[in-house]
């Protein structure tokens, strides 16, 4: 089974409503890297169990982000609130370069239409 990074992010996210045991395999699957094999034996379980349980788990987080996208608008946060920094900090080099109004007026709008895109 190809491990899909990005399933990490979603059981953050929405780990709270898997089961004991579907949250378990989750964890020693994608944050411990343990194999099937590994886990299987940790839990008593067998290998087709855990991959079963893992394929459930899987199908809930991505169903849970399909309906709410609260990773997806996360990520969206986060990389605008990167911009609106980067923005911020080409503004105060620019002001050291002896940067014109309309230079930062520019830039100002940027972080604008950045903080608007966030509110959406």
């Amino acid at each position: 089974m190809a491990k899909d990074l990005n399933i990490t992010v979603l059981f953050d996210f929405y780990g709270d409503i898997l089961t004991d045991k579907q949250r378990d395999v989750i964890d020693y699957y994608y944050n411990e890297d343990l194999s099937l094999a590994e886990i299987s034996e940790h839990l008593g379980i067998t290998r087709q169990g855990v991959r079963d349980s893992i394929k459930r788990a899987e199908a809930i987080l991505l169903d849970m982000e399909e309906r709410l996208g609260l990773a997806k608008r996360f990520r969206r946060i986060q990389q605008g609130l990167a911009d609106i920094s980067s923005e911020a900090q080409a503004i105060e080099d620019e002001a050291l370069r002896g940067a014109t109004v309309r230079d930062i007026t520019v830039r100002t709008a940027r972080i604008r239409e950045i903080a608007q895109h966030l509110n959406d």
